[in-house]
């Protein structure tokens, strides 16, 4: 789903982006509710990117990526936690785009997320290359989904990837140390 969204453009630099993990819901300009796997699923645009609430019977899971006031939390390159009976993974990078290119990757990117049904795409007004997309996926018992967040101005464009899964015991092992990722 493509949509333009109704604010000014705050998050103006992949600099301010922020990552946390446990927020409360955030107001959000264009939301998509998911069901994947059993894993209930909401993707959020916000004024200043996005934020993915995740509910299954194992628990909850809140991931944010935004400018967030106050927020000493600078964009990680890789977590790795557990969050109730769930591992998570996230990893982000900034790529530096050339403005033919920036522009081509731009065009690709939305319109990969705003014809997938699991997608959600939003553009900032003033730029039609000025976004946040959102795209999520069950695979293998995970969850898992993709972002990018549009820089024009700078060429940059932030792209994100994060997994959750059930924490599994491999066979054959036992105790405290058990659990791996899924």
């Amino acid at each position: 789903m493509l949509t333009t969204l109704n604010t000014s453009y705050t998050d103006t630099r992949a600099a301010d982006l922020a990552w946390a993990l446990g927020r409360e819901p955030l107001p959000a300009l264009a939301t998509l509710d998911l069901e994947l796997g059993g894993a209930r699923l909401q993707l959020r645009l916000l004024g200043a990117s996005h934020q993915v609430l995740l509910e299954e019977e194992r628990g909850r899971c809140s991931e944010t990526v935004a400018c967030i006031p106050g927020s000493s939390t600078p964009l990680p390159l890789g977590v790795a936690k557990r969050v109730d009976d769930w591992e998570y993974e996230f990893a982000a990078r900034v790529e530096m785009l050339t403005p033919g290119s920036f522009e081509g990757r731009a065009q690709e990117l939305l319109a990969l997320v705003s014809d997938h049904p699991h997608g959600l795409a939003g553009v900032f007004p003033g730029s039609p290359h000025a976004f946040t997309a959102l795209l999520a996926r069950w695979h293998e018992g995970q969850v898992h989904w993709r972002t990018w967040h549009a820089y024009p101005q700078d060429g940059q464009l932030v792209a994100t990837r994060t997994r959750v899964g059930a924490r599994r015991v491999p066979a054959g092992r036992t105790g405290p140390h058990a659990f791996r990722a899924a």
